[in-house]
This record gives C-alpha cells, structure tokens and sequence, in this order.
C-alpha cells in the first residue's frame, strides 16, 4: 500500500436522531465531547460534523448540534486530530466570513482544520431557516465563486472580488490561517457537468457520498477529464469516500441492528446495501479495498448507533488496523 489510508469518524451530532432524547442538551454535548476524545484515542485521522439543522429521515423536534459551533468547543478537548465539516453549506455563511471563521478555527486549533464545502441540497432546511434555494446549476456557480473569495482571503492581503453572487471590497482577513499556504479544502458531491468541474478547479480533496463501486469509478473518470481540459494535475486531489457504516462482530448481530434501523426509517441499508459498508470487520475491510484500489485514500465515515453500539471502537480495533503501515 503505497499511500497512507486515512479514516475520519462523523460524530453523533443530532442531525440523524443518534443522540439520546432522554438526556438534556448540556448532556448531550458532554456526550459528544466525549465519543470525540474516545475518536482520537482509538487513532482516527479526523473528526466530522454535518451542517445540518433539520433532522433525517424524520423531521422531529430534536437536537441538532450545530456545525461550525460544536466544532470550536472542542478544540480544547483533542490535541492532533483534524476537524472537518462533511460538508459546509455554502448558501448559509457569506463566504468571506466563512473564511474568516475558518482561519480563526485553524489558528486556535493549531493548524488542524480541513474545510469542506458543498453546494446545499436540504431545501426543507433551507426554507425554514429563510434562505434562497435557487436551482441547482446556480447553487454549484455560487460555490464556485464562494471557494475562490475564501483561498484568496485566506492568502492575500486585500481581496476585492466581483462576481455573479459575491462582491468584496476592499475584504482584510487576520490573522490568517496557520496552515501553509493554506488549509486543505475537500468538496462533497456527484454532479458530473458542474460539481466535478468546480472540483477539478478548487479541491485539495474530492469527497463522494454514497455510491456504488461503480459510481465512485465513473465519478472519478469525470474528474479527471475536468483536470485535463483545465490543466490541472488530477493526482494532486486526494480521493475521499463517505458512507454510512453498520458493523457487528458477526452477520447475525449485523442483520439483528439492521432489523432495528429499519423500524427508525433506515429503509435504504436493505434496499441499498451497496451503497453502504456493511457486515463483519473482515468483510469491511473488503469492501474497503475495493474503494482503495480505484484510488480512495480518506474514509469519512458515518456509524450507526455509534453511541450504543460502541461500533466505531469496532471498527478502529479490527478494521483500521489493516490498512495502516506498520
């Protein structure tokens, strides 16, 4: 295995009703902090929170932690795991204070951030919260630009910017991140005409979310199409796979937990199973191959019932283990 396989670990958070109704909001946030803690002791790469505010699958009146927030608070809490967003909306932060916040998160954090970006799709969110939710095609230019004012604001002194969407004047961003030149940027989604060009033009990291094998090969067979139009080097971003995982010590507790979800709204890890990473440690670690042997090198990765299943320590004891170098 020539290149390092990473993996990152998305933190129960509220988004997919995965923290404990029973508990209040303070011990709520208690239990995230320390699943967190537990995350970088257990060796994961990174931590990651959705930017979300609305539940899935269901709409309930429920606790959402929110992002860029949650993400801040627990900085103090881990010394050298990176923190990252799985993805940031872009039509909710003006992208020139979204840098800002970035940079601030980067400096207090020691250098640790990894940015992610993505075009917005949840339009119930974005209604409730009173956001514009233009079509697609507009969404994805609007993140073109927004990743553009954010690399600048965080490199260059002044940044003045006229676009379609964003207007700058006279912009001044300090301090500026610690990372150089800057933090890494990984961008999230699967439109092969406008999402993939704008990766091919600003990400560091391509992030894919779900998928089949397949899927995942004919997304990166369009990005690198994109990369040779523009002349950029297509090995120069690092290829990520995310996905929802279920992981038991053996196929009976699988089907058992699966049974279970399935009653929560959790239709699709039956009906879709390819698309997810499901089963024992050793036929994880399969699946994960074939994801590496197309070029994946970063796992993000979302648990079910991580908290009550301890299901990510699983997968850090048994599955990590054979994809790193000794």
């Amino acid at each position: 295995m020539s290149q390092e396989i990473k993996f990152g670990f998305i933190v129960p958070q509220g988004w997919k009703l995965d923290l404990p109704q029973e508990l209040s909001p303070t011990e709520q946030f208690e239990l995230i902090r320390k699943v967190t803690r537990d995350a970088e002791t257990l060796g994961y790469d990174s931590i990651w929170f959705f930017d979300h505010f609305h539940t899935v699958p269901k709409i309930e009146h429920r606790s959402v932690f929110e992002c860029w927030t949650t993400l801040s608070a627990l900085v103090t809490q881990t010394e050298k795991i990176k923190l990252g967003q799985i993805v940031t909306c872009n039509s909710y932060r003006n992208p020139a204070l979204l840098a800002k916040m970035a940079s601030i998160l980067d400096v207090v954090s020691g250098g640790r951030l990894i940015l992610g970006m993505g075009a917005g799709w949840y339009e119930h969110e974005y209604l409730g919260y009173g956001f514009d939710f233009p079509r697609a095609a507009e969404r994805i230019a609007m993140l073109d630009e927004a990743v553009e004012i954010i690399k600048r604001m965080w490199t260059e002194p002044v940044v003045n910017f006229e676009g379609k969407y964003y207007r700058l004047r006279g912009a001044i961003n300090y301090p500026k991140p610690v990372q150089k030149p800057r933090p890494p940027i990984l961008i999230g989604g699967g439109g092969e005409k406008l999402t993939l060009k704008v990766v091919a033009k600003h990400a560091d990291i391509y992030n894919l979310w779900g998928g089949t094998l397949e899927d995942f090969r004919r997304k990166l067979e369009v990005l690198k199409r994109h990369c040779e139009k523009i002349g950029r080097n297509y090995e120069e971003i690092e290829k990520s796979y995310s996905t929802d995982v279920v992981i038991c010590e053996s196929e009976g507790e699988v089907q058992d937990l699966i049974t279970e979800l399935k009653k929560e709204g959790w239709e699709e890890l039956e009906e879709i199973p390819e698309e997810k990473i499901i089963g024992t440690p050793e036929s994880c670690i399969e699946q994960i191959e074939k994801f590496v042997e197309l070029g994946a090198t970063y796992f993000i990765l979302y648990f079910h019932r991580a908290i009550q299943t301890r299901s990510f320590e699983l997968f850090a004891k048994k599955v990590i283990p054979a994809f790193k170098k000794s």
